[in-house]
């Protein structure tokens, strides 16, 4: 349908704008970020993957992804009307009634293009100081069609399966994590998420630390930020969702079930270098399943459990996560193996002692 672009808000167009901003800074942030939690000798390895996903996932969104994740051909992929961007003058799928579109759809192609580039971003941090850059860049690239631009589909889009069963995700926690631009207004509901997180993110950091208190005897400086970025992990599907009391309870136990999970990965022989399954994974997948219960229609959306809801959001919303996370690794797997076979993926023990600086970009960040 032919996008009546005497219905843009400029207000609404100025708040996305804005928010996709804010959203690409993170990137960056990210990678100082992970920069600071790995060895000397791998940072300017792990600041060039992330500068790397903010090139090829920007490039591909154009040219592809953006188009299988926001048409509206079926529930599962959006098709290739919009491949190369074309067909900027329609509206985007599914955006009718009470969430009638109001801004431009390129403006909402440059908001969705900042999580697409985040997305595979994290994914550095669980490979730190082990990916071949050669291999990562080949994995990156299938993955942010194949995986992000298919889930983004079924989760984000009015016309993906998990959204037209029922299932909500305000911001992206079982396809990533956002703010409150994803309101797409500037409104009380881009309040109300704007409150929200903060206050997740607060609280998540005072569960995190309490639990470093009682399991550790102290609590760390790097603990309190991996608290923080685990409540905004948790309360950004949940965002727009559910009260300012809501907030807290997700953040409390985003904090306290993250760091505990932490302690996982060892006992079951999982590698991952910068705790993202403990910190990502789980903060998003129980941030969206805590919607079954904390939703508030008084918000958005629809009530859960305790708000008189009964347990069908709750179904929804665990139909969702173990879609997503089932699909996500399977694939993630078969792409895995598909490079694995062209390219060897991990450095040799040799070169992961040394470094992947040098090994794999002769450089050297710091000369101490």
């Amino acid at each position: 349908m032919p996008f009546d672009f005497g219905t843009i808000d400029t207000g609404d167009t100025a708040w996305v704008l804005t928010s996709a901003a804010l959203v690409l800074v993170m990137t960056p942030g990210l990678a100082f970020f992970y920069g600071g939690m790995v060895r000397v000798e791998n940072v300017l390895s792990m600041i060039r993957q992330n500068f790397f996903c903010m090139g090829i996932v920007s490039v591909l969104w154009v040219l592809v992804t953006y188009s299988p994740a926001f048409g509206g051909a079926n529930g599962f992929v959006g098709g290739f009307d919009h491949v190369g961007l074309d067909h900027m003058n329609v509206q985007v799928a599914g955006y009718t009634g009470p969430a009638a579109q109001t801004i431009p759809s390129v403006v909402f192609v440059c908001f969705q293009l900042m999580f697409a580039v985040i997305t595979p971003a994290l994914i550095t941090g669980a490979s730190a100081d082990r990916f071949r850059f050669s291999a990562f860049a080949m994995f990156i690239a299938l993955w942010s069609v194949l995986v992000y631009g298919l889930v983004a589909h079924w989760v984000f889009s009015p016309t993906g399966w998990l959204y037209e069963h029922g299932a909500e995700d305000f911001a992206g926690g079982t396809v990533v994590h956002a703010n409150a631009g994803s309101a797409l207004h500037a409104d009380e509901l881009a309040g109300s998420a704007f409150v929200n997180t903060n206050t997740a993110a607060a609280c998540a950091m005072l569960g995190w630390i309490l639990v470093e208190r009682l399991r550790d005897a102290m609590a760390s400086t790097l603990g309190a930020a991996s608290g923080a970025v685990a409540g905004l992990v948790a309360i950004t599907p949940a965002a727009g969702y559910v009260t300012p009391v809501g907030s807290i309870v997700i953040g409390f136990l985003a904090g306290g079930a993250c760091a505990l999970a932490t302690a996982v990965k060892g006992k079951v022989g999982i590698d991952d270098a910068l705790d993202v399954g403990a910190v990502h994974l789980v903060g998003g997948a129980l941030g969206a399943l805590l919607i079954g219960l904390l939703g508030s229609s008084d918000i958005g959306g629809r009530d859960g459990v305790f708000y008189g809801g009964g347990s069908s959001l709750l179904r929804e919303q665990v139909v969702a996560v173990a879609a997503v996370v089932a699909y996500s690794f399977a694939a993630s797997l078969i792409i895995a193996g598909a490079v694995r076979l062209v390219h060897r993926l991990r450095v040799t023990p040799d070169e992961e002692i040394e470094g992947l600086d040098t090994t794999q970009h002769s450089e050297v960040a710091y000369r101490l």
